[in-house]
């Protein structure tokens, strides 16, 4: 079972910066992607619990089966976790900003974190909740230096680096990155990569998507569905052979944007994901 060893300096210093802030947070405002509530979960959460209160963002729900969404909702307020399934590019947060000004103290700002997995919607959420395009405000005194704090109304926000967990299954990282929250190319090549997203979904029941959306039929080896999504799309080298690479990327690509259709990858209770890769 592989190991990644991809944990960038800033994630651990982000990880560190987070752990000396827990004296100093109200709540957390944790974001996963909808698609893989629990694949994208935050891996260091438990350094706060149970002292702060942990609210669950799941972001792209409008990329998610949203029958799945709702069961994951349930399954989350079964656990005391206040969830809400939000397209964070429609807002949506009008409820959420009620709860929140509940939360505030009676005499200065609630404190929050938003953390989550790289690319998993965290600055669009401190941007909707800002109300513009949050600027830093800087350090507040008392608290950890080098952080850099957003104030909304009635709070403050700090914003934390994406970090994966360094200790997961490499697969896991692998499947993190087709839903966009990990770089493909750190991980291993396109070509590859999307043979084994496009196995992943045959297995799971989940190709209608792609087959709307191209036409082209769960049939043959993954590398030969690879290489008609190619001549679909015109990925081409010299002499009509596919550019296997350029269409592997672009069919990354398709999947973690939601241009192949509405599709969650776990449910409650379902085993780890990764385990169905090799």
């Amino acid at each position: 079972m592989g190991r990644t060893v991809w944990f960038p300096g800033h994630m651990a210093k982000g990880k560190r910066q987070l752990e000396a802030l827990a004296a100093n947070i109200d709540l957390i405002l944790e974001v996963r992607d909808a698609r893989a509530p629990n694949l994208s979960s935050s891996p260091f959460l438990h350094i706060f619990a149970p002292k702060i209160q942990i609210w669950t963002i799941l972001s792209k729900a409008d990329l998610a089966d949203p029958q799945i969404t709702k069961i994951w909702t349930d399954h989350l307020k079964s656990k005391k976790l206040p969830t809400w399934p939000l397209d964070l590019r429609k807002g949506g947060l009008s409820q959420i900003r009620k709860e929140l000004k509940e939360k505030k103290p009676a005499f200065r700002d609630l404190r929050m974190a938003v953390v989550g997995i790289p690319n998993v919607g965290k600055s669009m959420l401190i941007n909707q909740l800002v109300g513009r395009k949050a600027a830093p405000v800087g350090g507040i005194p008392g608290i950890t230096k080098g952080v850099s704090w957003f104030r909304g109304e009635g709070f403050l926000l700090v914003d934390s680096p994406g970090i994966l967990d360094p200790h997961s299954d490499a697969r896991a990282h692998r499947i993190i990155s087709w839903i966009g929250s990990s770089r493909g190319q750190v991980i291993g090549n396109w070509e590859e990569h999307a043979k084994e997203c496009i196995s992943f979904l045959i297995t799971k029941n989940l190709w209608q998507g792609v087959e709307s959306a191209w036409g082209i039929k769960p049939e043959g080896t993954p590398a030969e569905i690879l290489g008609s999504v190619g001549k679909r799309l015109g990925k081409l080298l010299p002499g009509g052979v596919v550019d296997v690479e350029s269409a592997g990327r672009v069919f990354i690509d398709a999947f973690a944007t939601g241009r192949l259709g509405r599709m969650s990858l776990e449910s409650p209770g379902d085993p780890p994901l990764w385990e169905s890769l090799r």
